[in-house]
């Protein structure tokens, strides 16, 4: 039995670029590819931080950092990750929940998005 002492560390999720409740409750299961993510800018805390656009990639059906210019389906951005999830050690791929529908403070991102991207969520997503 293991009765030594462990501390551990969780960092604070930001999720500031709400910018309403609206669409909070009504968050979609997804799986992230997180090879598609950079860990320096986009897990540094040992968490993928809140806020981060996804795409779906065409080929997995896996969501991976919205990027306008792929070509895999990440190049159309349809939602944002709602909650903070732990980082992977061994694996590629985690569990999250993704904001379809709401309001979005765009200078409160962690990764902002172009007006390509903007454009893709008229309609569901607003910017403020």
């Amino acid at each position: 039995m293991e009765l030594s002492l462990k501390t551990t560390t969780y960092g604070v999720d930001d999720q500031s670029w709400l910018g309403s409740e609206h669409g909070t409750q009504a968050t979609e299961s997804v799986t992230i590819d997180v090879s598609t993510l950079t860990q320096a800018t986009h897990y540094p805390e040992g968490y993928i931080k809140s806020g981060i656009p996804l795409g779906k990639i065409t080929a997995s059906g896996k969501y991976g950092l919205y990027n306008d210019a792929a070509v895999d389906g990440t190049e159309t951005l349809v939602g944002f990750l709602f909650a903070a999830v732990p980082a992977p050690t061994n694996t590629i791929d985690v569990a999250g929940a993704m904001l379809t529908h709401g309001k979005v403070r765009t200078s409160r991102l962690p990764v902002s998005v172009d007006a390509a991207g903007q454009a893709d969520v008229a309609g569901s997503i607003r910017f403020i």
